[in-house]
């Protein structure tokens, strides 16, 4: 076989397709149907890979939950006792990757932090770059109205539970829609401020919803993590 020849039939489009086809190797230290601690770039945060996730060539949508004030520090278990990490670890599979950092002790989530995270994770992970969504309670809440309102283009859709962002900054994620969740009786987040940036989103041309529960207090993420209807909702958002 010549060399032109050769060249040309490993360049062949349906060489490339079936390389391209291939499905994605679990990274060392991860497990497909694992919730599993890994650490990159100097943030420790809990991997859940599909069951699934070796076995098509398919990119999956990521999910970004931000824990509250009281899992911050370095026992990466408390990051697991409310929201998505915590009903995987009792068995439920998402139907996603779902990524789960924790905060060092007195820190604040980081936008700018967060947008490098993502970018890590896309070329590290087999993730479908327009299906990349985030939520998270009380400081997470906040935290992803942040990151959004800094990144735009980094999310396709948000769920903050508990938070609020700053409604003179929203405008800038009016493509980015929000599904939110309060307690009536928040007396730790006020509910008026997530009100208010609800209303200057869709002021300004954005999709937003806020679910406000009746009697609950700041604890909104149990009632809100049990709607049947979050994940299908931000697992069917994506970017245009």
């Amino acid at each position: 076989m010549t060399l032109s020849r050769r060249h040309l039939l490993l360049t062949s489009p349906a060489l490339l397709n079936a390389c391209a086809a291939l499905p994605p190797t679990v990274p060392d230290g991860l497990a497909a149907g694992e919730q599993r601690a890994w650490e990159l770039e100097g943030q420790r945060f809990w991997v859940w890979l599909p069951p699934e996730y070796a076995q098509r060539s398919q990119p999956w949508p990521l999910l970004v939950f931000l824990h509250g004030s009281g899992e911050r520090g370095t026992d990466l278990d408390k990051v697991k006792v409310h929201g998505p990490p915590m009903w995987v670890a009792r068995g439920v599979p998402y139907p996603c990757i779902l990524i789960s950092p924790q905060l060092e002790d007195g820190r604040r989530w980081d936008p700018e932090r967060l947008h490098k995270l993502l970018g890590t994770l896309k070329a590290r992970l087999n993730v479908d770059a327009q299906r990349c969504t985030a939520t998270g309670l009380s400081l997470g809440g906040y935290g992803v109205w942040s990151w959004a309102t800094a990144y735009p283009r980094d999310l396709a859709a948000i769920a903050p539970v508990c938070g609020y962002g700053d409604p003179a900054k929203v405008s800038a994620m009016r493509d980015v829609p929000v599904r939110a969740y309060h307690g009536e009786q928040d007396a730790a987040v006020a509910l008026a401020p997530h009100v208010a940036c609800v209303e200057a989103l869709r002021a300004a041309g954005g999709k937003a919803s806020l679910t406000i529960y009746p009697g609950v207090g700041h604890d909104s993420w149990t009632p809100a993590y049990q709607d049947p209807d979050l994940l299908p909702w931000l697992l069917s958002q994506r970017q245009t």
